[in-house]
């Protein structure tokens, strides 16, 4: 996944939409898509910021209702494997 744009480059933008100047148009001189030029527009009327989104999500913890039992047994034998617990 990609690193986002700076903000400033986004506030570039937002600024040129609001002078007037097309999405296409300001997207083409900047060289974005036109979608982001959309998007950021829209998030700057919306919220008042161009301020990146947080990205990523979380991973839902897969062993979490195992817990107590994995570290159970390593409690019981320290140098236990994957394959052992197993």
């Amino acid at each position: 996944m990609t690193a986002p744009l700076s903000n400033d480059l986004r506030e570039r933008v937002v600024a040129a939409i609001e002078a007037g100047e097309s999405c296409r148009s300001v997207a083409a001189r900047f060289g974005i898509a036109v979608s982001s030029a959309v998007k950021w527009s829209q998030r700057y009327r919306s919220s008042g910021s161009v301020a990146p989104g947080k990205m990523g999500g979380h991973r839902k913890r897969i062993l979490e209702p195992h817990r107590a039992f994995i570290a159970e047994r390593i409690n019981q034998t320290p140098h236990l494997s994957l394959h052992g617990l197993k």
